[in-house]
């Protein structure tokens, strides 16, 4: 599943505006899961903004060298007869 940062990049733009789930290493073997929407892409990071009710931080930003070295784990939910997609 080696990817590009360019295809990283790619796949994101694609479903700016959409639901993700992040699962984002937060050190000392704990994994830190939270949802939001994709909100934007930019040059060298990308943008989730969370749920306010649910999350005191408003938006987390990560960079495609994240996902790359599997840093982070993005998915997108699809509908119920669908699979989820993995960045």
């Amino acid at each position: 599943m080696a990817k590009t940062l360019a295809e990283i990049k790619q796949a994101l733009e694609a479903n700016v505006g959409k639901k993700v789930t992040i699962q984002a290493n937060g050190g000392r073997k704990k994994m830190i899961e939270r949802s939001g929407l994709l909100e934007n892409i930019y040059p060298s990071v990308f943008t989730v903004k969370l749920d306010k009710d649910e999350y005191s931080i408003e938006r987390l930003s990560y960079s495609y060298t994240d996902v790359l070295t599997e840093t982070v784990k993005l998915s997108v939910p699809e509908d119920a007869a669908e699979p989820q997609s993995t960045v």
